[in-house]
């Protein structure tokens, strides 16, 4: 990973429709060697996929908010259920398993607060659920879409 690499993760992270050739004059190489750097990226796993960015509100989303769950058990086959089943669930779109006083947070979205409660209510009825807490996002103050790099 040199500075041209990083250059092209930058680039490709704020406008992932460019052509190689768009992407090659962005950065300043030929398209060849563009292209050849950037199925490196690809095969290496820097680039995992190309998606969308979709607008919340055009999509029907009025809320979000940020779910502390607790486990009641902690065995390996009650974990990978519980996980198992929020993949399952289209409103939570991150989660995280985290040290502290709960052991999980999520980041939900929802229409309205019916759609909230319908989901919890499908939270509460997994048998690991022991607890959890919500907190309501009233208004979001970043919105990064791109990643810092590091390497």
């Amino acid at each position: 990973m040199d500075k041209i690499d990083r250059h092209i993760l930058e680039v490709l992270q704020k406008e992932a429709r460019l052509s190689t050739a768009e992407l090659a004059e962005r950065i300043g190489l030929s398209p060849s060697p563009c292209a050849r750097r950037l199925k490196r990226l690809e095969d290496e796993g820097y680039i995992e996929n190309y998606q969308a960015n979709v607008n919340k509100t055009k999509a029907g989303i009025a809320m979000s908010f940020f779910v502390e769950v607790s486990l009641n058990s902690h065995q390996e086959d009650s974990i990978a259920t519980f996980e198992k089943a929020l993949s399952d669930m289209d409103e939570v779109i991150n989660g995280h398993v985290v040290s502290g006083s709960y052991d999980y947070l999520l980041e939900v979205v929802s229409p309205n607060l019916d759609g909230y409660e319908r989901f919890t209510r499908k939270l509460h009825k997994l048998a690991s659920v022991k607890d959890i807490h919500t907190h309501l996002s009233v208004r979001k103050v970043i919105n990064k879409t791109t990643l810092p790099i590091f390497v």
